[in-house]
């Protein structure tokens, strides 16, 4: 089940300035380097933890509605579904009611339940159905959990002083284990 991006974060766990001061770097030159170690950073702990840390917007496809009626996220934690379509087999695309589907946002990863009885099933075997959700732990940096924005800041340390790295030498700081192990998302 492919999770698609559609909207990334809009801000980062960390703003330049930030970053900067935990690099000691107080100079401009690096500054576009920086900034895109901050992107790279916060892209490696959500791979380590399987979470988005600032709210996202997602497509997920799917080709058939499950036989269970639970569709687990593959994208957490699970904030809202936005919209869900189903597509003819013609490419026509049919918006469905949002009351068809309850959620479990409280658990991980996040469950959208189907009321299978009051969805059609898709048009097309492939990539018939299109569900847009949100996810995320909030709009900004302030609603990301203090672990995982040091996990930022210990990988973007580790992606600055190691760049010119390769190989073994290049291997994350034992700590950053330490600091995304309880935040990790398991697989059902």
């Amino acid at each position: 089940m492919p999770a698609i991006l559609l909207a990334g974060p809009t801000v980062e766990p960390l703003t330049l300035a930030e970053a900067k001061t935990y690099l000691r770097v107080d100079h401009e030159a690096e500054d576009a380097l920086i900034s895109s170690l901050i992107t790279a950073a916060r892209a490696t702990v959500e791979a380590l933890t399987r979470r988005v840390l600032i709210d996202q917007s997602w497509r997920i496809v799917r080709d058939a509605w499950p036989a269970s009626g639970l569709i687990p996220v593959p994208v957490n934690p699970l904030k809202a579904l936005t919209a869900v379509r189903v597509i003819g087999a013609a490419g026509t695309e049919t918006a469905l009611p949002l009351d068809a589907f309850a959620l479990d946002t409280a658990r991980l990863p996040g469950l959208i339940k189907v009321a299978r009885g009051a969805v059609p099933a898709p048009g097309r075997s492939l990539a018939g159905i299109a569900l847009d959700i949100t996810a995320g732990h909030g709009p900004d940096a302030d609603h990301v959990p203090s672990p995982l924005v040091e996990a930022v800041r210990v990988v973007l340390a580790h992606f600055y002083e190691h760049r010119d790295v390769a190989g073994p030498g290049a291997a994350f700081p034992a700590r950053l284990d330490a600091l995304v192990a309880p935040f990790r998302v398991t697989r059902l």
